[in-house]
């Protein structure tokens, strides 16, 4: 599985011509031969617009180089990736939520990073640039495959109209507890019969790994123990949890479902439909581009992230990255593009954040910038990430995310007893872990 450079004792080529050296392959790369790189990404107006600019100064500075950039949705891009990859016609270049593009480095199907490509004297040179732990996720046998385009994690969003409209002081009355967010949405939610036309709160389907297995955490409770072979430690912890979803939805208090629009998605445009959403600090940006009158208005405000009232930990919504990472399959000279087309977008951490989406890379330098530390509620996000820990990955993280979902939503809508779902998830996911 190990990948590694190999070094000529001698250079025996003339520039333009260099070496690319993969695992024990060496190729001589033409840098001035034409190539073309196929670049797959989620959907982010703001970065479509900044990455735009900055692919067209980075072709112009490198007319051998095409890049042809696609999006997709988010879920979308995963599913699109993974059929991609299954059919041996991947992308030359892609990022994905980490637990959902760990498995492409385990199974081999990227490319170790080219460090000098990407624009870095060497590995160290890379490590000491970005904070702490943060290349650890694509880490694997000492060769690091990718690099972050972002680090993100998710605190709730608030809007304070729909809280006084309710009676609430947004300032004093928003919710510390999970039992406080239930006792909330209730006063906040407008039914007409069972269909709710406004939501206090509702989760990040169909992101349990993120929110969900942290709320277990509170409590006690653990995906794997501390040496991963076993599944689902803390069975009062799980089963809590999965009561309290059980009466959050529509057999419940009907406070909210998976079956509805996300929250995300409905809170920009402030039509007195959703009171409360969980999503990242990207979100500021895509307020002031939906409703620019809403954005300046001083009507919303970000909360942290909730623990439960009996809490053992102090735990938060994890974070997770997205990584460019390299088709290990696409040519030697493809490859090294890519790396260099990599290492050029992230040279531009401070664009991304004021004006690419909100997106937060992990640099040692932009984590400590007066720019992250003076946007809105900034402190939030920082505070609630010292909370946190990086979300479950791993080859198999997709897949047990998925588990988690059928548990989560066997309860809320097709009336499963918390304890029988805990025990097909324990089973499932055990099974999953052994064929590792």
């Amino acid at each position: 599985m190990k990948k590694t450079f190999v070094l000529l004792a001698a250079c025996v080529l003339a520039m333009p011509l260099s070496l690319f050296a993969q695992g024990a392959k060496e190729t001589v790369v033409d840098e001035n031969a034409p190539v073309t790189i196929q670049y797959w990404t989620h959907e982010d107006p703001a970065r479509t617009a900044l990455e735009t600019e900055l692919i067209n100064q980075f072709m112009a500075a490198n007319p051998n180089i095409t890049v042809v950039r696609s999006t997709q949705a988010s879920v979308k891009q995963i599913e699109l990736v993974q059929t991609a990859f299954a059919a041996n016609q991947g992308p030359d270049m892609f990022n994905l939520p980490i637990e959902n593009q760990y498995a492409y480095i385990t199974n081999k199907r990227v490319a170790p990073v080219d460090y000098k490509a990407a624009g870095y004297a060497s590995k160290q040179d890379l490590l000491d640039k970005y904070a702490p732990g943060v290349l650890d996720a694509v880490t694997v046998d000492g060769e690091i495959y990718g690099l972050p385009l972002e680090l993100t994690n998710w605190s709730i969003y608030l809007n304070k109209k729909v809280f006084r409209s309710a009676g609430l002081d947004p300032e004093k009355d928003y919710p510390k507890t999970w039992e406080e967010m239930a006792d909330i949405s209730e006063k906040l939610v407008i039914r007409d019969g069972d269909i709710l036309v406004r939501r206090g709160y509702d989760f990040r389907y169909p992101y349990y790994l993120t929110f969900f297995v942290p709320m277990v955490e509170q409590l006690g409770g653990e995906l794997l123990s501390a040496d991963g072979k076993t599944a689902i430690i803390g069975d009062d912890a799980w089963i809590k949890v999965l009561t309290y979803m059980q009466q959050w939805g529509p057999s419940g208090r009907n406070l909210g479902s998976p079956t509805y629009k996300n929250a995300r998605n409905l809170f920009n445009q402030d039509n007195n439909d959703i009171a409360m959403a969980h999503t990242g600090l990207y979100q500021e940006g895509r307020i002031e581009k939906d409703n620019p009158e809403f954005f300046k208005s001083g009507e919303w405000m970000v909360i942290p992230f909730p623990t439960f009232k009996d809490a053992v930990k102090d735990v938060a919504s994890c974070f997770y990255g997205h990584y460019f990472m390299v088709n290990v399959d696409s040519s030697p000279a493809v490859q090294k593009a890519a790396w260099k087309l990599s290492g050029f977008l992230l040279s531009h951490g401070e664009d991304y954040l004021t004006r690419g989406g909100n997106i937060i890379q992990p640099t040692k330098a932009l984590i400590a910038s007066d720019t992250l530390k003076n946007m809105p509620y900034s402190s939030v996000f920082i505070n609630d990430m010292a909370r946190a820990h990086m979300i479950y990955y791993g080859e198999n993280s997709a897949q047990i995310q998925t588990l988690i979902r059928n548990a989560v939503e066997s309860v809320m809508l097709s009336g499963v007893s918390p304890e029988k779902a805990l025990a097909t998830l324990r089973a499932s996911v055990q099974e999953v872990i052994d064929e590792q």
